[in-house]
């Protein structure tokens, strides 16, 4: 049924198809096609227009128009049916940014190194990309996950982060200082619907404004109506885990 709502708008003569907007996109209502982003149904938009902030052209923009109401249960077969994640926006030609490519791999082999010393152990990581606002909640990384949710300072100020908390889980890395916090429940809102995690691990900095990953985490896993365990972890600013 059509009425008259809020919806994206794409103007394609200033889309230079970076695919910024994708990820931002929690409904999976834009990809990119033939270099432009593109809406691919009415129905999948719910028109709050959280693109809009990522886009460095300023292509996209909320308008009033008539179109299928936004219907939050075919955009959540949407994404259960979407195997894969959406075709990378970068190619060479057109521009776009290669942190947007979404990549599993094997994490480095590991090195013997006694806890605590210089010596190199190996990267645990097992995916890119690692930042909240990159992952698009269909990665194929996110499944049945165990995800590790740290503030950006973290690995700069634990120096065995890979070692004692990366191995064995999926990395989502971000600021809820710098960036948008409505837009990180959004986003691990989708995560838990559409995947089934089985853990998270929160790991956050002890300074005041890190304290908001948590309750973002758990209120995003209750509106997904999930239950999940949810454990918090803290780093001084020296390093090391508080007590």
């Amino acid at each position: 049924m059509k009425k008259s709502r809020p919806i994206i708008q794409i103007n394609e003569e200033l889309c230079n198809g970076c695919g910024e907007c994708v990820p931002a996109c929690a409904e999976g209502a834009i990809r990119i096609v033939d270099g432009k982003a593109k809406l691919v149904k009415d129905m999948f938009c719910d028109g709050l227009g959280a693109c809009l902030g990522e886009c460095p052209t300023g292509a996209l923009k909320i308008i009033e128009r008539e179109a299928d109401e936004f219907d939050e249960k075919a955009v959540h077969e949407f994404l259960k049916k979407t195997k894969a994640p959406a075709p990378s926006p970068f190619t060479p030609a057109q521009g776009g940014c290669p942190s947007m490519t979404l990549h599993s791999f094997a994490p480095s082999p590991k090195k013997t190194a006694p806890k605590g010393t210089a010596e190199a152990s190996g990267s645990a990581l097992s995916h890119w990309p690692v930042q909240i606002r990159l992952i698009p909640p269909t990665a194929p990384f996110l499944k049945d996950g165990d995800l590790l949710v740290a503030a950006d300072c973290v690995p700069a100020a634990y120096a065995d982060f890979h070692r004692d908390f990366l191995d064995g889980r999926v990395l989502l890395l971000g600021c809820p200082k710098v960036d948008d916090k409505e837009l990180y429940l959004q986003r691990f809102t989708d995560i838990f619907r559409v995947n089934d995690i089985k853990s998270v691990k929160v790991l956050r900095m002890e300074v005041p404004c890190c304290s908001f990953l948590l309750p973002i985490v758990t209120e995003a896993a209750q509106r997904a109506g999930k239950d999940v365990p949810v454990e918090e972890v803290i780093i001084t600013r020296r390093g090391t885990i508080s007590q």
